[in-house]
Order: structure tokens, then C-alpha cells, then sequence
């Protein structure tokens, strides 16, 4: 199928530390609200870490009923609420006729998947033996099970896998979808990503690999990405869902459309299997192969949702890899990184702020970067400290890097007939 065929969002959905719904999400982002606290999921007294950045006043039983959320790991529970408050926002809840079912799709990701379910199962193994392992472990903890489950429940048949690229998984299922609508081989992709790392295994993980803030005696102003003082990131969890559909689709429904998307660029650091290429580089290739495919120009770029994880090489790689691909335009647009608010949601990431990127078009408003106090001399952009922005945004990148040296940028337009 030619090129030409544009793809538009038309349904967003969120479950975020900052709230359970798109709103709710984009008004906290607006307060310059932190999503940290001290952990309540499990006892912290011998970790490095103490908080992280969970769901708030979040009753899966209530919305999925107890007998899904038993054969569900918690991951897939945050996507299955996700993906019903996208369909919704979408108008896809209603009855459809199968033949349209058949050509929407899911692609959805985690990055790890069914952690608690794992950390479970193991110790009933170890405590009791293989034959008190449960029959739902390997579909409960399997990343790709997110989007089954989504299929199911709304009986789409079109494309339906899962892209695990670590914390670029979001951006990578997004991107997926719009290549397979943009081909041709559906006309509506119901795609995002979800995680719920904060687990004993979760926190301990990255407390060993040093990655996490310890900043446990005020976790609010922990997530600091840009500021000199930061000392890691602040583990979050939650999911993003959007619904991308081929314009004339969702024209001939009538259906209500927040933005376009516009290109998808992707790179590998070939570098390191944790920290990222020192000068960029790998980063700069996605954002230079993203203005290849929207046929892009830099200095079209109003927003740039930056990874901005808040650790002290992750900020400065990607300032430098702005820098060599914005040149001069990097000091005049606007950049910030929402995961000072939410904390790092690994796979559901990309998509929660590919949201937020949408939402920045939706109002001409840049969210902030909260918790700036101290200068750091390579962090020297417009990162919207610690106030939102009231500026036209027309064109917003979102981007998105993982472990393993993976490197993804998004971009949205704001929508023209």
C-alpha cells in the first residue's frame, strides 16, 4: 500500500502514578505533581531504594472482577484497564461488525512482563516443589499475553504481537502499528505498553545495578532529570494505550481525532548493554531516520518529550544527541522530561508520554520538568523547569531509549483536514 495513507489517533487511555485516566493525568502533569512516595507494595527495610512512583487508588477487582485479576499478573491487569478507557475514547466499544474487527489489530508491549508472577511462582517452587507451581505462570508472566488478552475481550483479529525492547517498548509497539496501518495491513491498531516492575525482584534489580535514586529521605524531588543533583531514576509503573487509525476509517465513523502521527525512527547504540552511547550518537541516528520518514525538518519541532530518566550519563548523551540533531533549533524549541513526574515506567514509557506529547498539541502547553534546582553546565536546553509552557505546538517528538542500546523517536502533528 502507497505511503499516503495517514494515520491519525483517535483513543488514548492511561493508568499513571499521577492518576487512572487521561485527565486525570494531564491536569497532575499541569500541577507539576510528583507520582513518589514510599512503597506500600512491599516491606523496603532492607533495599537501597524505599519509594517508587506506584498507582494511587487503583482497584483491579473492581473494574475486572476478582476472577480475570487471579489469572492475570499485574501488567496485564494495567493494560486490559488502559486499552478499555482507549477503545472508549475511541468509540470502538459498540458493536462492530466482525468484517471490521477482522482489521483491527493489537500490538502492545512490556518490557518485562509478569515480574510478581514470577517472583511468586518461584518461591511457591522453592517452598513446595514443581507440582505446586500454578497453570496460569508461564501465560500470566509472558510480556505478549497484554495484547491476547486485549484481542479477546474485543474481538479483534488483525495483527497481534508484542515488541519487548526494554524502556523503548512503548515507542516500538507505536511504532510497529503505524508502519503495519501505513502498509496497509489493518486500519486500526490498538497499541502502547504496560509494566509492574515495583516488586521485590523489580526494585532489587536495579538497586544492583545502581540505576535507582536513593534519595529516600524526600522522593518527590527525587526524579530530577537535567539537574546536577540527580543520582538515578524513580521506578514507576502503570500502562499508555492509544487506538492509531487510517484517517479515512476513522472519518467514514465519524470518530474524533486528538492527532497524527507522522513518522517513527529506530537505531541501535551497538554500544553497551546498559549505558548509553557517551556522545549519542545512537540516539541521534533515530531522530535523524525519524525526520526521514514524516519528512521532518528540525526546526519543525515545537516539543520534544525527552527519555530524560534523571541519571547522570542517560541526560547528557541525549542532551548531546539534541544538540548535533536539532543544531541551533535545540535552544529555541521547548523539551521536557514527564518521568520527573511519573518516574521511569519502562515499557509502558514510551507510550505514557507519547500521550503526554499528544496532550501538548491537543491544549499549545508543554508540561515541565519538575524538581530543577541546581545547573548542570551539559544539561544547557529549554527543559520547561519546573513550570509548564503556554506556546503553539504543532509538531511534538517523542523519544524513547532502552537497555540493550535501543533507540526510538515518535512524531505527532497536530491534525489538518
Amino acid at each position: 500500500m502507497p505511503k499516503e495513507r495517514r494515520v491519525v489517533i483517535t483513543g488514548m487511555g492511561a493508568l499513571t502514578p499521577l492518576g487512572n485516566s487521561v485527565d486525570a493525568f494531564w491536569e497532575a502533569m499541569m500541577r507539576g505533581e510528583s507520582g513518589a512516595a514510599p512503597i506500600t507494595l512491599f516491606d523496603t527495610e532492607s533495599f537501597p531504594t524505599k519509594f517508587a512512583c506506584e498507582l494511587k487508588e487503583f482497584d483491579a477487582r473492581e473494574i475486572l472482577g476478582s476472577k480475570a485479576v487471579n489469572r492475570l499478573d499485574r501488567f496485564a491487569q494495567f493494560a486490559l484497564v488502559a486499552a478499555e478507557q482507549a477503545v472508549h475514547d475511541a468509540g470502538l466499544d459498540n458493536d462492530l461488525p466482525q468484517a471490521m474487527k477482522d482489521r483491527i489489530g493489537v500490538v502492545f508491549g512490556s518490557g518485562i512482563g509478569g515480574l510478581e508472577t514470577f517472583q511468586k511462582q518461584t518461591s511457591i517452587h522453592l517452598d513446595k516443589g514443581p507440582r505446586r507451581i500454578s497453570p496460569f505462570f508461564i501465560p500470566m508472566m509472558i510480556p505478549d499475553i497484554a495484547s491476547g488478552h486485549i484481542s479477546m475481550k474485543y474481538g479483534f483479529r488483525g495483527p497481534n504481537y508484542c515488541i519487548v525492547s526494554a524502556c523503548a517498548t512503548g515507542n516500538n509497539n507505536i511504532g510497529d502499528a503505524f508502519m503495519l496501518i501505513r502498509q496497509g495491513q489493518a486500519d486500526a491498531i490498538l497499541s502502547g505498553g504496560s509494566e509492574a516492575s515495583v516488586t521485590e525482584l523489580g526494585v532489587g534489580g536495579f538497586n544492583a545495578l545502581r540505576a535507582l535514586s536513593t534519595r529516600n529521605d524526600d522522593p518527590a524531588r527525587a526524579s530530577r532529570p537535567f539537574d546536577a543533583g540527580r543520582d538515578g531514576f524513580v521506578l514507576g509503573e502503570g500502562a499508555g494505550a492509544l487506538v492509531l487509525e487510517e484517517l479515512n476509517h476513522a472519518r467514514n465513523r465519524g470518530a474524533r481525532i486528538h492527532a497524527e502521527i507522522i513518522g517513527v525512527g529506530m537505531s541501535a547504540d551497538a554500544y553497551h548493554m546498559t549505558a548509553p552511547d557517551p556522545e549519542g550518537d545512537g540516539a541521534a541516528l533515530a531522530m535523524y531516520s525519524l525526520f526521514r520518514d514524516a519528512g521532518l525538518k528540525g526546526e519543525e519541532v515545537d516539543y520534544l518529550n525527552m527519555h530524560g530518566t534523571s541519571t547522570p550519563l542517560g541526560d547528557v548523551a541525549e542532551t548531546k544527541a539534541v544538540k548535533h540533531v536539532f543544531g541551533d533549533h535545540a535552544y529555541a524549541m521547548s523539551l521536557s522530561s514527564t518521568k520527573s513526574m511519573t518516574g521511569h515506567l519502562l515499557g509502558a514509557a514510551g507510550a505514557v508520554e507519547a500521550i503526554a506529547a499528544i496532550l501538548a498539541i491537543v491544549h499549545d502547553r508543554v508540561p515541565p520538568t519538575i524538581n530543577f534546582e541546581e545547573t548542570d553546565p551539559a544539561c544547557d536546553l529549554d527543559y520547561t523547569f519546573n513550570e509548564p509552557k503556554d506556546r503553539p505546538v504543532r509538531v511534538a517528538v517523542s523519544n524513547a531509549f532502552g537497555f540493550g542500546g535501543h533507540n526510538t523517536s515518535v512524531a505527532f502533528r497536530k491534525f489538518d483536514e
